[in-house]
């Protein structure tokens, strides 16, 4: 990773306003600024369009002759498909209520990383060849002709875009840019254009099941060794069930959480709740991922991987499924299946119920999942678990509500219940920058790569300006959040803007919390590090009540 300007070097080092036309600024690509492109035998074996050698910093991006007539015919194609397209087109009045509220514009000062803007990229061209007044008006009114400029210029700039939806929420039409993205994204695909940091992720997740092709075996041996972490810290031993035919519930999380910290800890938590509630489940090495990298591909990817859990489910005689702490996993669950994949396979229960609680979750009665944070939430409600608060003394922390589980499901009081239930001290960042007025982590729909880390750290300015805020004014010392993306992006961000506040999952602090029965006294968290607050030594009577309930377990 190339080295960073200092915070206040990089806020000063902002481009000014350019004093001529959008349309007269040539896009410059230089190093850092963009993702590498997607390796030839990857879109080879995802039997993607064209696939190809090229690298931004050329000039001839190597484009199939006939490049003008595939976009064309492409671009024709989806305005057919998706109505939504043809009105984010025409509707636009170019008012600018979503112009600053793209954490790319503010951190870059780039004019065309304004959302009214950037979806002005492929609306310019659409005017030319699809309205009566582009035809006839051109450049008067705002039409343009596609060149291998304009190609160049929404590779920089769709991929300078995390499908957010954060500028939805202001705008007076309903405009969704992430969608205007992702659109433009499969135009580029159709050239032979992607980045390897999506598109190998994909083809891992079409090879294996989960993105960071994880094999079976490895995937079993990864999970153990996380339970030989809980023994350590707790004295208990847990032996998860793997591809187990006829459990109640299939339990599906995040790759990323099984593979890396601060992940790891967060499914370390999964487990340990689990273990304790006796729950009916089994995890999958097969589905291994609720991930969903095909979102940031195509419509048609997102399907594809999408679809995976639900025929593992089918396989495995699960009767609904539990999902873990992840991001772009739950919008397309509760976005996009039903017109994706259409209804859950039968055999699956109509609604999902707590088998602890009894609650019916309603809300999951289509897509048969449950998120992890409702069904935690539900248990703290009903005062089903044994909570010691106190093991998380000294974290002072906040919540960074995902972009995707918060405006995309409204996944937005469960996790700020479970968090005042498991944590002595917690502290809302600035009102206008949580809840559905988010901002993104910067880093979001496949751009969490080392190679556009300044590029990630601009626009994760404002997430760690407020971060900051809070940091100063409260003493806040921790974030906690439910997207694996979010726990491999916010670490060094969190490092660059607000050095000293720890990243983690939701989960992570319950289990530190957590008291299980038969449980040694709790010295250490969940990272193995010394415990603020440890529990009290037991009496000596209770000493050999423990044992002799560990004897029983065994």
């Amino acid at each position: 990773m190339a080295k960073m300007p200092k915070p206040e070097e990089m806020i000063a080092s902002r481009a000014s306003f350019p004093d001529k036309s959008w349309m007269d600024v040539k896009t410059e690509i230089k190093p850092g600024m963009y993702a590498y492109p997607a390796k030839v035998e990857i879109m080879e074996g995802l039997h993607m369009p064209h696939p190809h050698a090229w690298q931004p910093e050329d000039e001839d991006w190597n484009l199939p002759e006939n490049w003008e007539e595939i976009i064309y015919t492409a671009l024709k194609e989806r305005l057919a498909k998706h109505r939504s397209l043809k009105i984010f087109m025409d509707t636009c009045v170019r008012c600018g209520a979503c112009a600053d509220k793209c954490h790319f514009f503010l951190g870059t000062n780039d004019p065309k990383n304004m959302p009214v803007l950037r979806a002005e990229l492929l609306r310019s061209v659409y005017r030319r060849d699809f309205t009566t007044a582009g035809r006839l008006l051109g450049k008067v009114a705002g039409a343009r002709k596609l060149t291998t400029d304009v190609i160049k210029e929404w590779f920089t700039y769709f991929y300078q875009c995390t499908e957010c939806r954060r500028c939805s929420l202001f705008c007076p039409y309903g405009i969704d840019t992430a969608e205007i993205t992702a659109i433009v994204r499969e135009l580029l695909h159709e050239l032979g254009l992607g980045i390897n940091w999506i598109m190998e992720p994909v083809s891992n997740c079409n090879r294996t099941g989960n993105h960071l092709g994880i094999q079976p075996h490895a995937f079993k041996e990864i999970v153990e060794f996380l339970c030989e972490d809980i023994e350590t810290i707790t004295g208990i031993h847990i032996d998860p069930p793997f591809n187990e035919k006829g459990h109640e519930i299939l339990f599906i999380a995040p790759s990323g959480d099984v593979f890396a910290e601060p992940g790891i800890y967060t499914f370390m938590g999964y487990l340990m709740l689990f273990h304790e509630l006796g729950l009916d489940y089994t995890l999958s090495t097969y589905a291994s991922e609720g991930g969903n990298f095909g979102s940031f591909v195509s419509f048609d990817m997102a399907k594809k991987l999408n679809a995976k859990m639900y025929a593992e489910a089918k396989r495995l005689g699960s009767k609904w499924i539990l999902g873990g702490e992840c991001g772009h996993m739950w919008r397309v669950i509760n976005q996009y299946m039903a017109t994706y994949n259409g209804p859950a396979p039968e055999g699956m229960v109509d609604v999902p119920t707590s088998p602890i609680t009894g609650t019916r979750f309603e809300n999951a009665r289509a897509t048969k999942m449950v998120h992890i944070a409702e069904f935690t939430a539900d248990l703290i409600h009903h005062n089903k678990l044994n909570l010691r608060p106190e093991r998380n003394t000294g974290i002072i922390t906040t919540f960074h509500d995902s972009c995707n589980p918060a405006r995309a499901m409204g996944m937005l009081e469960e996790p700020r219940a479970v968090l005042r239930a498991v944590c002595p001290e917690f502290v809302e960042m600035p009102p206008h920058t949580i809840r559905e007025e988010t901002f993104c982590c910067g880093s979001g729909s496949g751009l969490n790569t080392e190679e556009i880390m300044e590029l990630r750290l601009r626009a994760g300015f404002p997430r760690g300006n407020a971060l900051r805020y809070v940091q100063e004014k409260n003493g806040v010392n921790w974030m906690s959040c439910i997207c694996a993306i979010d726990r491999a992006a916010l670490p060094p961000l969190a490092n660059y803007w607000a050095p000293g506040v720890t990243v983690s999952g939701l989960h992570e602090l319950v289990a530190n919390a957590l008291v299980m029965k038969g449980e040694q006294p709790r010295t250490m968290n969940l990272r193995q590090e010394d415990l603020e607050c440890p529990d009290p030594e037991p009496e000596e009577e209770a000493v050999e009540e423990l044992a002799a309930s560990a004897e029983e377990d065994n």
